[in-house]
């Protein structure tokens, strides 16, 4: 009996010791998911400690590093890894593009809650408007520099509003999108293009005299004449005096050519009572790119498109046309007004003027001005002295140019584009600088100094159809009219005004 007790006592110690020396990675696997053991231990590779604490997700560092797990995506707001999960037919609900688009909408509603909310922001650290007139009063600002940090200080206090469009018509208004809109020389109308459901575009003029402080109301006029062929340029044309057409730009499409039209704005009912009915030209040209009318008494009633890889410039009047060929797609144009110079941005990323008093050559000999850029050049504007040169690219870089010394001097950062001609707007009155991204977003730079002065998102979800379209200046509507942007996107005409009443403006 001793010898079993012994015996059975220990084989008890052995199983004891045995269980005791049986680690937890032996034991039998759990095979839960990733995604639910995330859930239930503590998570990894926070981004901020302190900011984990607060309880705030969203005030995390998005330029922390996180690690890239194949098959995962990281939550920020959850701070923690998530499966990617396949979905049928071959369709995955959870993509990078999705969440970068997530996290991007997320960013343009709070952007827009706090506009909303009329926060006070000021580009400048310690800038506002009693210290802008106290260092005014003591004499450290000179008049020149006291306008333009102003100037500043509105872009900072502008905000939206709808502006109501009415038509004669009132099927037309709010069923098409705005696919783009171009100012006139006084900013008293607006050309525009809007996509019909059909697949073509339709055309109409808007006038600004409506727009005012109180009122936000403004007539736009049809006169029903669509294409279905796609608008790749358009500019205002002073044929019989200023402003009295629209060029535009036509692709081919099938065994049709491309065109160059000279739309009269008098085709457009009322949008000028004063007009009479004008002459609508057309001109069959290949493919063009781009499009400027010449202002210079030199070359009157010329006009110039940028094809594949030529130049064209045709007289209007007696359609005497002369060729200059060039190596790259000619993306961007605008006629200098002092000379008859053209200056041209090509697909190639290079940037050159042509003085269309010389006959059509071939090759590099008659190139005055040639600049360099990375990408291709999709806007090109000239400065009101035209010893400057602004370009933008397809990499998103912005470049001010000296013509005269041939070099950069200064880049203005922050501007979104990878492959959109997308225009730029320079207003030398007010020091600013214009343009709106592939992100949908319009950035206000200031032209001095190239500091980011505001970034609006756009009212709408950013897409690649919902690019929004604006025109900036201090006199919407005429010399009479109201400063501030005007921006079209989607089916909506909004107005950021100067609000004057605000206390961060002088």
């Amino acid at each position: 009996m001793k010898r079993n007790n012994w015996r059975s006592k220990e084989k008890e110690g052995w199983s004891n010791r045995r269980q005791t020396h049986h680690p937890n990675h032996y034991r039998r696997p759990n095979h839960c998911s990733f995604t639910e053991r995330c859930e239930q231990e503590e998570p990894w590779n926070s981004l901020n400690a302190d900011t984990s604490n607060s309880g705030s997700s969203s005030e995390v560092c998005p330029s922390s590093p996180v690690p890239e797990l194949p098959g995962f995506y990281y939550d920020p707001e959850k701070n923690r890894y998530f499966r990617l999960l396949p979905g049928h037919n071959n369709y995955n609900p959870l993509t990078k593009e999705s969440l970068q688009y997530k996290e991007k909408e997320c960013k343009r509603l709070k952007l827009l809650e706090e506009e909303e909310m009329q926060k006070k922001k000021t580009s400048r650290a310690g800038l506002n408007s009693s210290l802008v007139l106290r260092k005014r009063q003591l004499g450290l600002l000179s008049s020149t520099n006291y306008c333009r940090l102003v100037h500043e200080l509105k872009v900072n206090c502008m905000q939206r509003r709808k502006v109501e469009i009415r038509s004669p018509d009132s099927s037309v208004t709010g069923t098409n999108n705005f696919k783009l809109i171009v100012a006139d020389t006084a900013c008293e109308r607006i050309f525009t293009v809007n996509d019909v459901e059909h697949g073509g575009c339709k055309y109409g003029i808007i006038n600004l005299s409506g727009l005012g402080k109180d009122s936000l109301t403004v007539e736009m006029y049809d006169n029903l004449y669509f294409t279905n062929r796609k608008v790749n340029s358009v500019c205002w044309a002073s044929l019989t005096h200023q402003d009295s057409h629209v060029l535009l730009c036509l692709m081919g499409i099938a065994e049709t050519p491309g065109c160059a039209s000279l739309l009269p704005a008098s085709l457009f009912s009322n949008s000028n009572p004063g007009d009479q009915p004008g002459m609508l030209c057309s001109f069959k040209i290949s493919t063009a790119w781009s499009c400027a009318w010449c202002l210079n008494p030199q070359a009157d009633n010329c006009f110039s498109t940028g094809l594949m890889r030529r130049v064209l410039v045709t007289n209007a009047m007696t359609g005497h046309r002369q060729t200059f060929g060039t190596s790259s797609d000619v993306l961007a144009q605008q006629f200098a007004t002092q000379t008859p110079v053209l200056y041209n941005g090509c697909r190639s990323g290079e940037v050159f003027s042509i003085d269309i008093r010389q006959r059509s050559r071939r090759g590099h000999s008659w190139k005055a001005v040639r600049l360099f850029h990375d990408s291709a050049v999709t806007s090109v504007r000239l400065l009101q002295a035209e010893y400057y040169l602004m370009a933008a690219d397809m990499a998103g870089k912005i470049k001010l140019w000296d013509l005269r010394a041939v070099k950069c001097v200064k880049q203005y950062e922050g501007h979104h584009n990878e492959y959109a001609t997308l225009p730029l707007q320079i207003n030398e009155e007010e020091g600013l600088v214009t343009a709106v991204g592939q992100d949908c977003y319009t950035r206000i730079w200031s032209l001095q100094d190239a500091h980011l002065l505001r970034m609006i998102p756009s009212p709408h979800p950013s897409s690649r159809d919902s690019i929004p379209s604006v025109v900036f200046s201090s006199r919407l509507g005429g010399s009479r009219g109201v400063p501030g942007l005007l921006m079209a996107v989607k089916q909506d005409l909004y107005h950021f005004s100067y609000n004057s009443d605000n206390p961060c403006c002088p």
